[in-house]
């Protein structure tokens, strides 16, 4: 028997968006750690509101709205409003009701300054490293550091001779609604001759010979070895030392750092004296992967010769799945905003939404373990 067409919806339901949500669905296991970190900002949030006026949109929405931009990798906030409107799965994440109202994009927008000024993205991504370190997830001994080239939200045609005030040269020709047409032949440029009118922070560099040259954010990560979570992230301008000087960097800000004994593996790349110097200084052994092609190596056996050594270079390419999953699936193979700044508010949401899923991925292999 055929099943009539039914047009008449039902006037009152008690289904809630608890009861939509699958009981096994794998965000169930995230939620409860999204909210343990967002209790630990608390006081962030009563210092970013005042005390009277008219009620905001709740800062735990905005955050929790992020992560789930990077988890599901919509690319837009105007998209994930939209989404907002019909994703029960969404809604149940924000603990919203089903006839609960929809804030609109430019709510993300007013208040992107607002977590600039406070550093929220920055304390969202330490709360996630401290949720792991209390479960026992995070080495204190053994890291991985590397970097990545995040394309940046601006197009080469952007990128203009300087003029005398600094700045990059304004757009000419084209007509309206429609991008000039440049040619480049025969044109040599260059990040001290040349600048993007779009966002003058993003600089021209390429991955390899065999890539065309964009222009492009550097994206770095210090990875810890047991679990493969990132404990530091940072985004800085694409200049050729990036790499290595950041590195550095993101090792003087861990617990410890120059009183702890810990190794670090990293790549060729990083196999230079003044960056084997840096680590030693802060009594880091540097687990380089050693560049013999025609030159000779910043470290020897002395180095290369301890089973510890062989440990880092094969863990370290488990670095490669963070910037794969970052620009895969958190958004950042092209970034969306213009400026460092607020670039680097996603980058560091997107490398905290990585630890919530491998953290919810360690608590279930731990349950099963107990089983």
């Amino acid at each position: 028997m055929r099943g009539p067409v039914i047009h008449q919806t039902a006037m009152l339901s008690a289904v809630t968006t608890e009861d939509l949500v699958p009981k096994d669905h794998p965000i169930r296991r995230i939620k409860p750690v999204v909210d343990a970190i967002l209790v630990d900002l608390e006081p962030t949030f009563r210092q970013m509101y005042s005390v009277i006026g008219r009620p905001s949109i709740p800062p735990e929405h905005l955050l929790k709205s992020t992560v789930l931009m990077a988890m599901y990798s919509v690319r837009s906030e105007r998209q994930f409003c939209e989404r907002l409107q019909y994703d029960m799965l969404f809604r149940w994440f924000l603990d919203m009701g089903i006839e609960d109202s929809v804030f609109v994009p430019t709510t993300f927008t007013k208040n992107r300054e607002r977590l600039l000024t406070h550093e929220v993205a920055d304390k969202f991504f330490k709360a996630s490293v401290e949720q792991a370190r209390l479960r026992g997830y995070v080495s204190d001994e053994h890291f991985t550091a590397d970097g990545s080239l995040l394309e940046a939200w601006a197009s080469v045609k952007s990128f203009k001779p300087r003029t005398e005030s600094g700045q990059g040269s304004a757009d000419s020709g084209g007509g309206a609604g429609r991008d000039p047409e440049v040619d480049f032949h025969g044109e040599k440029r260059s990040n001290a001759t040349h600048q993007s009118t779009t966002d003058p922070e993003a600089l021209l560099m390429r991955k390899s010979n065999a890539h065309a040259a964009k222009l492009h954010y550097s994206a770095h990560v210090l990875m810890e070895n047991r679990s493969g979570l990132i404990v530091e992230t940072e985004l800085t301008q694409a200049t050729g030392y990036a790499e290595r000087d950041t590195a550095i960097e993101l090792l003087k800000r861990l617990p410890g750092a120059g009183r702890q004994r810990r190794t670090l593996g990293v790549d060729k790349g990083y196999d230079t004296r003044d960056f084997v110097k840096g680590c030693r200084e802060l009594k880091v052994t540097p687990h380089v992967a050693q560049n013999v092609s025609g030159r000779r190596s910043a470290i020897d056996d002395r180095t290369t010769r301890h089973a510890g050594y062989a440990v880092s270079q094969r863990i370290r390419k488990r670095v490669e799945e963070i910037f794969g999953w970052k620009k895969t699936v958190g958004g950042c193979r092209k970034l969306r905003f213009v400026g460092r700044k607020r670039n680097r508010i996603w980058t560091m949401f997107s490398g905290a939404t990585f630890n919530l899923t491998r953290i919810a991925n360690l608590d279930r292999d731990a349950a099963l373990r107990a089983t």
